[in-house]
């Protein structure tokens, strides 16, 4: 059996529950506090405290980078999922450091305005600390002040997406590679909440993410 160490609004963690949905494969979903990361830090031998990790029999997989993707191509390899055809390599590495920086920074960013609705009320502290030690006294307020402007920066950052999405049932042809559920991911996390549509002029991004959404080998 699969597990999957995660908070449940993460973006990075909705792209591996998509993958391991996508696959059909029987999983665990295990939620930790953000607050606190013990159980991580156990798990991987007191190398990682981040999520998601995934555990399988023996493995314990966690990135070793900010773009490293280990987590991805290892369930590429254990389930056969074909996310990292040679033809696109270069592509989806020049692709998914853009929709995991610029992309998930606008997304998250929405998303975290409404964060005392989805955070566990035990955790809303550290939640609170974890943010404001890593973006500044005040990011969350000055991200609401903002939301009109990132609203629209996301936007303008989809744009090129929806434009590959009216091409193909996928972004880069006929089946889901591993930049679909990347990108699954960080809209996710922006959609999370509930406050939010999807961008109404990014039709075929739009019909792109329910296809995506529902999808299953």
């Amino acid at each position: 059996m699969i597990e999957l160490y995660q908070f449940p609004w993460s973006p990075y963690c909705l792209v591996q529950r998509r993958l391991l949905e996508y696959s059909g494969s029987p999983f665990k979903v295990v939620d930790i506090p953000n607050g606190d990361r013990s159980l991580i830090w156990k798990l991987t031998r007191q190398r990682y405290y981040q999520v998601p990790v995934i555990r399988h029999e023996r493995a314990v997989v966690f990135e070793t980078g900010d773009q490293s993707q280990v987590i991805a191509k290892y369930l590429d390899d254990l389930l056969d999922l074909d996310l990292f055809p040679r033809r696109w390599a270069g592509l989806q590495d020049l692709l998914w450091p853009h929709v995991e920086n610029e992309v998930e920074g606008a997304g998250f960013r929405l998303n975290d305005i409404y964060w005392k609705e989805f955070v566990p009320e035990s955790d809303q502290l550290r939640f609170l600390r974890h943010k404001e030690r890593r973006f500044g006294r005040g990011c969350i307020e000055l991200w609401r002040g903002q939301q009109k402007a990132l609203l629209t920066q996301l936007g303008t950052l989809l744009v090129p997406y929806d434009q590959m999405a009216s091409q193909h049932p996928y972004l880069l042809d006929d089946a889901p590679r591993f930049i679909d559920f990347d990108l699954y991911g960080m809209i996710a996390n922006f959609l999370y909440s509930g406050h939010y549509k999807f961008p109404s002029h990014l039709k075929h991004l739009q019909r792109w993410y329910r296809r995506i959404e529902r999808a299953h080998r």
